[in-house]
């Protein structure tokens, strides 16, 4: 079947993400291959001491990612879209928006990057032996309660961005099961809540004097596969005010960016691993068995479809690298230059292998909001260097580089204690597209060799494209894993960086300034 016929009889599937810094729309052919997208520009804000964006934000974003989607499809292919045979949504985890019972927000989004929980998520660790990560849902729930705010007593629905835009389309109150990992523990041989939880925290919202269930206000579980409802009429109209997108498109359980960079590096079986380096970097291990003992660095969630993983979650990652390439801009532009961003951002990380190996003894911190792993409730981003440390460029961004994954490195060191076996590690985000460069970069970190497939710069938004194609397409009784094995991955090209020992050993270097002089950053945070 062609694109065009494809698209003409409906069989393409659409996958958009609310990603940190865009949002993105993917659309996919019956081969799975991305055959048009379209994309919206968009950033957190700081107000009232919460990252946030605002819900008319959310909206416009989504409705114009989709329009330059159908303007895309109309210039490449001279169609109308009407109509797609599946679709799905996915966001950044975790975070807090809480509606009451007509559906409207009780109090302003509260995003994954907020570090205001940190008494309620250690109450509720020590509670359910189990890590309660600040930026999970239910971390900010209990602080809510613990803060006394007014509007939790009016809570009738608890959910994610990803759920609301998919509640706000569909009118159900469902999450895919990956999502709702980052919003309460979940059991991965039941693949619900974990109901010994659950049990737990009713009881102190009883003695708190709090009318609801976390039942009754958290979303229903989903695996991947699962119908997750269809477009409403009303819900079709959000998406595409223009009236040419026909309701009753089936919808996927919503996902979170964890779970689809699973599905778009086919890291969903054990033994995989995927690394998603952007705005934030995380690491996903599908175990095959469970840690010895609970780590605060470590968050357990789930893949789409239940199994167990160990996260290493860091809130900041490209922030840093990404202000100093607009620096560079400015500078090219005084000197009469047109620069280009794609040009920049190469000569950035190209550069970075001609440093020292350490760095140059130079100590950078990438720190825009706080980082718990570290320990740091806020951050501010900091280069240190002592006298003797050499200043080049070369070193500057083998530094920036190094900094985007020191944190991450300190989560990975405790699985390579508890000897977490991972046989292949892939990486994907805008931290792999200057292509070598960060995946030895990583390989350093990982001591592991380093996968990019040719599909890694399509992300989050392919990802749930492949989520919502497995939904309608599969066979009866087909597993996530052999569907994208067999029917997605197999042939593709895939691009493998082994570790260089002496560039491990520079980063050891670096890492080791870097946790020595971590009350540097803290004092920082303090004081600027």
């Amino acid at each position: 079947m062609d694109i065009q016929e494809a698209i003409q009889r409906g069989e393409a599937c659409l996958g958009i993400e609310l990603g940190s810094t865009r949002i993105k729309a993917v659309l996919i052919g019956p081969d799975h291959a991305p055959i048009a997208s379209g994309d919206y520009g968009w950033e957190n804000r700081l107000e009232g001491g919460y990252w946030t964006y605002h819900m008319e934000d959310v909206w416009t974003g989504l409705q114009t990612a989709y329009a330059n989607l159908r303007a895309d499809v109309k210039k490449r292919y001279g169609l109308e879209l009407t109509g797609v045979k599946a679709m799905g949504f996915s966001a950044m985890m975790h975070g807090y928006l809480p509606l009451d019972a007509q559906g409207e927000l009780l109090a302003p989004f509260r995003t994954w990057r907020n570090t205001t929980t940190g008494q309620a998520a250690q109450a509720l660790t020590e509670r359910f032996s189990f890590n309660i990560p600040q930026r999970w849902s239910i971390a900010h729930l209990y602080q809510a309660m613990l803060n006394g705010e007014e509007h939790v007593k009016d809570i009738a629905y608890l959910t994610t961005l990803a759920g609301y835009v998919h509640y706000k389309l569909t009118g159900q109150k469902v999450l895919g099961v990956g999502e709702a990992s980052g919003m309460f523990p979940i059991d991965s041989n039941t693949r619900d809540y974990d109901q010994a939880m659950v049990d737990s925290f009713d009881a102190l919202a009883g003695e708190m004097g709090y009318p609801w269930k976390l039942r009754d206000i958290l979303p229903q579980v989903l695996c991947a596969g699962e119908a997750a409802g269809r477009l409403t009429p009303e819900g079709t109209r959000l998406l595409d005010p223009t009236g040419a997108l026909q309701p009753g498109v089936p919808l996927a359980p919503p996902e979170g960016d964890a779970g689809t960079g699973m599905a778009a590096t086919n890291a969903v079986a054990k033994r995989t691993g995927n690394v998603s380096a952007g705005t934030s970097v995380f690491a996903m291990i599908v175990l095959e068995k469970a840690l010895s003992k609970v780590y605060p660095e470590i968050d357990m969630v789930t893949t789409p479809d239940g199994a167990p993983v160990a996260m290493v979650h860091c809130n900041n990652c490209t922030n840093e690298i990404n202000a100093w390439a607009q620096v560079f801009k400015g500078f090219l532009e005084a000197l009469g230059q047109t620069p280009d961003m794609n040009q920049i951002f190469t000569a950035m990380f190209s550069s970075a292998r001609q440093g020292e190996v350490d760095g140059g003894g130079l100590v950078l911190y990438n720190y825009l909001s706080g980082e718990p792993i570290t320990n740091l409730e806020e951050g501010r981003p900091l280069l240190v260097r002592g006298p003797d440390a050499q200043l080049t460029f070369a070193n500057f961004m083998r530094t920036q580089l190094y900094s985007a994954l020191a944190t991450l490195k300190i989560g990975l060191d405790i699985l390579a204690q508890e000897e977490v076996a991972v046989d292949r590690l892939l990486g994907h985000g805008g931290f792999f597209k200057t292509p070598v460069v960060g995946q030895k970069i990583l390989a350093a970190a990982a001591g592991a060799p380093v996968s990019v497939m040719e599909t890694a710069g399509e992300g989050g938004p392919w990802g749930m494209a492949l989520l919502a194609a497995y939904m309608v397409n599969k066979e009866a009784g087909e597993r996530l894993e052999d569907y994208l094995d067999n029917k997605v991955f197999a042939g593709q090209r895939v691009s493998t960086q082994t570790p260089d020992p002496e560039e491990q050993a520079g980063f050891a270097q670096f890492l080791g300034r870097y946790t020595k002089a971590l009350e540097v950053e803290r004092t920082a945070a303090e004081q600027v």
